[in-house]
């Protein structure tokens, strides 16, 4: 028989969440942004075999690269990130 706190903690590893993988970031001019066209290009300081950063629930929690699975694509886990004393205190 489950107990209670076993039950709580199935219900909670149950949540979903959203997973995000970022491939780059950068800050630009808002008025870059409102000058953007359709056929536009933005480069950014990152190499394309540079590791991603997985994120879930906003919140960086593994690197990652990315593979080709069929026609889809996908993100083969590297390296699993500690949770830092700033996003614990969130």
């Amino acid at each position: 028989m489950a107990t209670k706190s076993s039950t709580h903690r199935e219900n909670v590893l149950n949540i979903d969440t959203t997973l995000s993988v970022t491939l780059a970031r950068q800050k630009i001019s808002l008025g870059r942004v409102l000058g953007m066209v359709p056929g536009a290009m933005l480069t950014f300081n990152k190499h394309y075999a540079d590791p991603m950063e997985l994120e879930a629930a906003g919140l960086p929690i593994a690197h990652g690269e990315i593979v080709k699975i069929g026609d889809k694509f996908g993100v083969r886990i590297l390296e699993i990130l500690q949770p830092n004393s700033e996003q614990a205190a969130d």
